[in-house]
This record gives structure tokens, C-alpha cells and sequence, in this order.
């Protein structure tokens, strides 16, 4: 009997502590990113999701950070190999959390930098399937916030593109922003609504 309680100790003991070292990897991981240090911030998520393979957070921030850092970029063989690595990322993080609305919203976003590296060359074959993508996400989850917001921001950049008015996603902005006011969030590390993002998505629509 007590060897029996022993092992239950240790085992008990042994969960606690990968928890906690999950938790802190993730929380350095989360400061630097927040330092502007993108790199390091992808390769630790990348390092975490390879010693908690059963989760879908590390490798979904591991393609975000990647994809996010892809903006702006001038070179196409630097953007492909960001974005590459990104799309693999997203992989792993598909196969832990089969349709999970963050993971195709942020699909949707690898396509928009491609997009917006060169509109001509990447948007006929992407611009179809980011539709699809929001429109998928929107119904596993009607009332989330950075689905609806996401959304909105695509119809936007369409609309600019194709130089007509943004304001009619001025609603959907707003839904977005009381929707994420009201989103209480339990699960660790699940991704926040920025409403600040989202009041400057706002500002544009008006024009």
C-alpha cells in the first residue's frame, strides 16, 4: 500500500512539474516576443511544442510569430522560407486540435502575407481560399471575436484593393470589439482579442 501511494506521489510530482515548465517555457517564450525578439521567440514555441507534442498553442505561436515577422519583407526567398516554415508549424498545430477556428484564422493570415508581398502573383490563387477559410472558421465559431474581426479586416483590404468604401464592415469592427469585452478566457495561453488592433481596424473603415 505504500509503495502504491509512493508512486502516485511521484507521478503526481512528475505532472506538476512539466505543467510548470510548460508554463514558464511559454511565458519566456510570450516576453520575447513582446521584446521584438521574433526569432528567439519562434525558436523557444518551436522547442516547447517539440517536448509537449500533444499541444496545439506552441506551434500555432511558433507560425504566428514566423508569419507576423513576414510583413514588410523585400525578399522573396527570405518571405518563402518564413512562411514555409510557418506552414509547417500550423501542420502540427492542425493535427493536436482538429478545427480549431485560431488555427484556420491564422491559415488565412500566412496567405494575406504572401498576398501582400505581391498581390499579382499570389492573389488570384489565395485571395478564394482565405474567403473560404473565414467563412469555415465563422461556422465552427459565430461569435468569436478574432474570427469576426479577421474577417472584416480581409473584406477591407479586398475593398481597398478594388478601391471601394470599407465602411460597410464598420458593424462587424464593432461586434468584434463588444464581443471581445465581454470574452472571458479560462484556457492558458489561449489567444487574447486585442482590442486595440481592432480600434484602429475601426478607424479605417470610416474612410
Amino acid at each position: 500500500m505504500k509503495n502504491a501511494i509512493l508512486i502516485i506521489t511521484l507521478l503526481f510530482v512528475e505532472i506538476i512539474t512539466a505543467q510548470s515548465k510548460y508554463e514558464t517555457g511559454m511565458q519566456k517564450a510570450f516576453g520575447l516576443w513582446e521584446q521584438g525578439k521574433m526569432t528567439k521567440a519562434s525558436q523557444l514555441f518551436e522547442r516547447i511544442s517539440k517536448a509537449e507534442p500533444t499541444k496545439w498553442k506552441p506551434a500555432y505561436y511558433a507560425a504566428t510569430v514566423e508569419i507576423l515577422s513576414s510583413f514588410g519583407l523585400k525578399n522573396e526567398t527570405t518571405l518563402n522560407a518564413k512562411l514555409t516554415k510557418a506552414q509547417e508549424f500550423l501542420e502540427v498545430a492542425k493535427t493536436n486540435s482538429e478545427n480549431n477556428p485560431e488555427i484556420i484564422i491564422t491559415q488565412a493570415l500566412l496567405h494575406t502575407a504572401y498576398i501582400a508581398f505581391d498581390g499579382q502573383k499570389y492573389g488570384m490563387s489565395l485571395s478564394g481560399k482565405n474567403s473560404q477559410l473565414y467563412l469555415r472558421a465563422l461556422a465552427i465559431s459565430p461569435n468569436n471575436p478574432r474570427v469576426i474581426l479577421g474577417y472584416a479586416e480581409w473584406n477591407m483590404g479586398a475593398a481597398k484593393f478594388f478601391g471601394k468604401p470599407t465602411k460597410p464592415y464598420c458593424n462587424e469592427i464593432k461586434r468584434a470589439i463588444e464581443l471581445g469585452k465581454e470574452e472571458k478566457i479560462k484556457e492558458a495561453f489561449y489567444p487574447k482579442f486585442l482590442i486595440s488592433r481592432a480600434e484602429e481596424a475601426l478607424k479605417g473603415c470610416r474612410k
